[in-house]
Formats: structure tokens, C-alpha cells, sequence
């Protein structure tokens, strides 16, 4: 779509883009969304892919991904065999609703900081307690959970002119046993819902993680692997506000998904333990 009220492209920021901020700017990565509705708000649109960001690094301390990595290059990065739980990075890769073309241009941190409930990136980074690093426009950083990030439909705590720099995923997370479970109502289309749970091998540790049938995630977390009332209990006192409701899924039927999955979940990560 052509955005007719843009007048200007920063193709080349400064390597601190935000310094410039304007009221009417947007920052472009992929641009898949961007492109894809009017944004009758802007006037600028400021480039990161040409900044450079280094895409992937994968080291001792886990897996690091420049907000301007795409999709596709996620995918395809080869990771370390000792992580059990990397294979979520391509089962989120897959949970896109979107074509290939989609997939070589979209990106990492577009896809978190559109805050949708259904964003696969924004499931795969909460449920391996990833951290965000984000840059402001006065030039300070910051960093928080993966998990506080996404407030809402479509809304995140990013403040004007701030952007996503990159994203670390520990190894401490990568090296979890992990399940998940996502239902859709196509063989292709957007999540209703998407669950993640991990099961740290050391403490016995349980993280079950609910995306796309809550307006923002849902981290529910166990000392040990929950008993099946326990873990419903914690699932039925998650408040009515918070699932989401759109053609997808009622709040009800998304509540329904959640008790079904997190108990297929749970037996599955109780199995793969006695591995």
C-alpha cells in the first residue's frame, strides 16, 4: 500500500536513531504491516535495516537477536544440538500466519513490538525468559523481561521514539525441557491459542506460558511439576479480562483451549523428566 501522507525516508539514521524523534515518525524494518493498512498518523519513516545489526550470535551465554533479524534467517540459523528447547524457535517460526515473502521481510522486533496476541515472537521470547533491550531517544537503555513487554492488544510500554535493539534468550532457558500446543481453526491460520511450558531438568522447575488467547501473555509458574487440580486452578484464576475475544476464539472456548492443553502439557513434560 502506498502511504501517501509519508513525505520523507531516513534510509541512513544515525546509529542512535531515536536522537531525532518526531511526533509523526515510525520506524520501518520489514514494513510488512506497515505497508499493509493506512497510516494516515505519519509523515516519516525511519530505516533500521540499514544499521547494520548483526542478525544471530549464538555463544555460552545463550542466543542473541538483533530486532532487525528476519524471519527467515531465524529460522534457518543453525543452533547448538545441547539445546533441547531451540526447537521452539522454529515452531514459532511456523505458527506465522504469512507467506514466504512475508518471511524474508518481516522481522524479529517488528513482530514483538506489534504486541498482537497471536505475534509467535513474542511467544517463543516469553516462554524462554528471554530479556529485550531497548534503546530511548535521550540515548539511555534499558532492559526487562521478555514477559513485561506486552501490555495489551497491540499495546506495549515502548515510549516515543523508543525502539527494540535486540533480544537475549539464555541458555539456562535453552537448556529446559519444553511442550507446547497451538489450535487454530485453518491448517494455516492465525493462532487461537499458543502454550508453551518448560520444565527446568536441575529444579523441576515449571513455566507454563499462554499467548494468543490472552491479550497479553500469561507466565504461570511451579516449583515442581503441578498436580492436575493445581495446575487447573491457576489457569481458572486467570481474570475474565484478560482472553481474548475476537472471530478466533470466544474467552470461554480460549479458556476451555488453555485447561485442555496445559494438561497435555504438563503430563508431557512429566514424561520427557524420566527420559
Amino acid at each position: 500500500m502506498d502511504l501517501n501522507t509519508v513525505t520523507e525516508v531516513v534510509r541512513r539514521p544515525s546509529a542512535r536513531p531515536g536522537a531525532d524523534w518526531r511526533p509523526d515518525d515510525a520506524y520501518l524494518a520489514g514494513g510488512t504491516w506497515l505497508f499493509a493498512e493506512p497510516q494516515t498518523h505519519l509523515r516519516r519513516l525511519v530505516d533500521l535495516t540499514t544499521l547494520g545489526w548483526t542478525p544471530l550470535r549464538a555463544d555460552e551465554s545463550g542466543l542473541e537477536i538483533g530486532a532487525t533479524c528476519t524471519i527467515s534467517d531465524l529460522y534457518a540459523y543453525p543452533l547448538p544440538a545441547e539445546w533441547p528447547a531451540a526447537g521452539l524457535v522454529r515452531t514459532s517460526c511456523e505458527a506465522f500466519l504469512a507467506s514466504f515473502k512475508i518471511w524474508n521481510a518481516a522481522t524479529v522486533g517488528g513482530n514483538i513490538c506489534m504486541a498482537l496476541p497471536a505475534g509467535p515472537m513474542i511467544t517463543l521470547t516469553v516462554a524462554l525468559e528471554a530479556t529485550y533491550r531497548l534503546w530511548a531517544a535521550d540515548g539511555s537503555e534499558r532492559t526487562l523481561p521478555a514477559a513485561d513487554f506486552v501490555i495489551g492488544n497491540n499495546q506495549n510500554v515502548l515510549q516515543p521514539g523508543e525502539l527494540l535493539r535486540s533480544v537475549h534468550i539464555p541458555t539456562v532457558a535453552l537448556r529446559k525441557l519444553h511442550a507446547h500446543r497451538r489450535f487454530c481453526l485453518t491448517k494455516l491460520g492465525r493462532s487461537t491459542i499458543f502454550m508453551v511450558g518448560t520444565r527446568d531438568r536441575g529444579s523441576g522447575e515449571v513455566l507454563l506460558t499462554i499467548t494468543a488467547g490472552t491479550t497479553h501473555p500469561v507466565c504461570v509458574r511451579f516449583g515442581a511439576l503441578p498436580q492436575a487440580d493445581e495446575l487447573a486452578d491457576r489457569i481458572d484464576a486467570i481474570a475474565d479480562t484478560v482472553w481474548f475475544d475476537d472471530p478466533n476464539g470466544s474467552p470461554a472456548h480460549r479458556r476451555h483451549l488453555a485447561r485442555h492443553f496445559a494438561e497435555e502439557i504438563r503430563v508431557e513434560l512429566g514424561d520427557g523428566a524420566r527420559l
